[in-house]
């Protein structure tokens, strides 16, 4: 089974002054460290600090996952060097772009969940605990924005929301905490 780690849990500039940071998440499995969206961090040392606390450096990194091509969620990819890049168009190892896999690890599934934006798409990771969503700004945070602002087209996102919820038991959504994709039985 694979392993998720939030290394920095993200924030809202609403929520923080002006601020903005993406969450950033780390999953293991087989032979691969994955960083998803290093976007804006008060310094790059923030996430090579996080880092150190797995007993890794950016060298460590194999792929570098983006949910989605907005700044606030790609900032700090130059920090990982070695790693190749997955986004909705392909791997990108330097400059040759292979096609998109569909399944990383047999435990690391990736979809495509438009709607905030037009290139965004999910990582579904199958953990111990059950299957985890990592899916950028689908949600900012739990259940939130309902209405989205900044949408490529609400409706696809509408959508998108409904098939990570179909497909996990949790969400990591772009600025927030993880949270249950379906509600929890009380008794």
């Amino acid at each position: 089974m694979a392993q998720i780690k939030i290394l920095i849990e993200g924030y809202l500039s609403a929520d923080s002054g002006g601020k903005t940071c993406p969450t950033i998440t780390l999953v293991r499995d087989e032979r691969l460290n994955i960083i998803i969206d290093p976007g804006t961090t008060p310094t790059a040392e923030t996430i090579v600090e996080a880092l150190a606390k797995e007993g890794l450096s950016p060298d460590d990194i194999n792929i570098v996952f983006l949910t989605h091509s907005h700044y606030d969620h790609f900032k700090n990819i130059s920090i990982f060097s070695k790693a190749k890049l997955l986004d909705y168009w392909g791997l990108w190892d330097n400059d040759k772009l292979e096609s998109a896999p569909e399944d990383l690890t047999d435990d690391i599934k990736i979809i495509k969940t438009p709607g905030h934006s037009d290139d965004n798409i999910t990582m579904l990771v199958k953990t111990e605990k059950g299957i985890v969503a990592i899916c950028g700004d689908v949600y900012f945070k739990e259940n939130f924005p309902e209405i989205d602002p900044y949408a490529s087209d609400n409706a696809a996102l509408f959508l998108s929301r409904e098939l990570i919820k179909k497909s996990a038991d949790f969400i990591i959504p772009g600025h927030g905490r993880m949270f249950a994709a379906k509600p929890q039985n009380c008794g």
